[in-house]
C-alpha cells in the first residue's frame, strides 16, 4: 500500500478538489465515495475504483480492513488522519474513501416505464433521499433538470446510500424532449386543481414530477403534467418535504402494482 503524508502531494490536491468543487468533478469526470458502506456497494456492483484512500486510524477498523482486502493493492493509499480530514468530503471523516469515474451519459434517452423527474431540487440530502427511494421501488430512470444539485456529488452519494449504482441518472436533462411520446401519465405533485393520490390508478407507467424545495416546479416542467396530484394531509400541514412527498407517491404506486389496485 502506498503512503502519502503531505497535503502538498498532487494526488492529495486532486482529492481535495474533488471533495470541494462541483466544477472540478465535472471537468475531471470523477467523484468520491465516502465511507465503508459506499465502498462495499461499489465493490459488490463491480464499479471501477481508480483509487482507495484510507486514514491511519481507519486502517485498523475491521470493517474497513475487510474491504481493503478486496481491493486491488495497486490502488490503495494510506494517509495520516490530518490529511484524510483535509480530503474528506464530509465533516466527520469516515476513515476510507474511493475515487471513481462519473458514468458517461448516453446521447439518447427514451423513457417508457415509470421514472422520476426532479426539477431544481438543490438540497443534497433531499436529492439523495429521492434517489434512494427510487432505487428501492425499482424505478430505473431519474431525470434531473439543470437547476438540480450535482447528482454525483459526495454528499448526494452519501445520502443515497448506494442507490446510484442501480439507477440511470440523466443530469441537465431536457425533460420536455425526454418525455415526448411518454406512454403513461405525467403526474405533478402540487396543491392546485389536484386529484388525491389515493384516488388515482397508478398501475401503468408514470413520470413523476417533483419540484424544488422552495419554488416547486418551474412553469415549463409543470406544463408537461397530464394531472396534478395532491397528497392528503388531514393533520393540517400545508406541505411535505420533497423527499417525503416522493416517497409517499412512489410507494403508493408500488403498492398498487403489487396488489392490483
Amino acid at each position: 500500500m502506498k503512503r502519502i503524508s503531505s497535503r502538498d502531494n498532487p494526488a492529495v490536491k486532486h482529492l481535495h478538489a474533488l471533495a470541494t468543487s462541483a466544477r472540478d468533478r465535472r471537468r475531471e469526470g470523477e467523484t468520491l465515495l465516502d465511507g465503508a458502506h459506499l465502498l462495499e456497494v461499489a465493490l459488490a456492483r463491480g464499479a471501477a475504483l481508480r483509487q482507495v484512500v484510507v486514514s491511519e486510524s481507519g486502517k485498523s477498523l475491521q470493517e474497513i480492513a475487510r474491504l481493503l482486502a478486496r481491493c486491488n493493492p495497486d490502488i490503495l493509499v494510506e494517509v495520516p488522519d490530518r490529511v484524510f480530514a483535509h480530503v474528506s468530503p464530509v465533516d466527520s471523516p469516515s476513515g476510507v474513501l474511493a475515487r471513481i469515474a462519473i458514468p458517461v451519459q448516453p446521447d439518447a434517452l427514451s423513457v417508457v416505464d415509470t421514472c422520476v423527474v426532479l426539477d431544481g431540487v438543490q438540497d443534497p440530502g433531499n436529492l439523495g433521499t429521492i434517489l434512494r427511494t427510487a432505487a428501492a421501488v425499482g424505478v430505473g430512470d431519474v431525470l434531473l433538470t439543470p437547476g438540480c444539485a450535482q447528482a454525483w456529488s459526495p454528499r448526494v452519494l452519501r445520502a443515497a446510500m448506494g442507490a446510484h449504482f442501480g439507477l440511470r441518472l440523466w443530469e441537465g436533462c431536457d425533460v420536455g424532449a425526454a418525455l415526448a411520446g411518454f406512454p403513461g401519465a405525467i403526474l405533478a405533485a402540487d396543491l392546485r386543481d389536484a386529484v388525491e393520490l389515493y384516488a388515482l390508478d397508478l398501475q401503468g407507467p408514470v413520470a413523476w414530477l417533483f419540484g424544488s424545495e422552495g419554488l416547486g416546479l418551474s412553469a415549463a416542467v409543470a406544463a408537461l403534467a397530464t394531472q396534478r396530484v395532491l397528497i392528503p394531509m388531514p393533520g393540517g400541514m400545508e406541505s411535505l418535504n420533497v423527499g417525503v412527498a416522493a416517497g409517499v407517491c412512489l410507494f403508493e404506486q408500488l403498492r398498487q402494482r403489487r396488489s392490483g389496485r
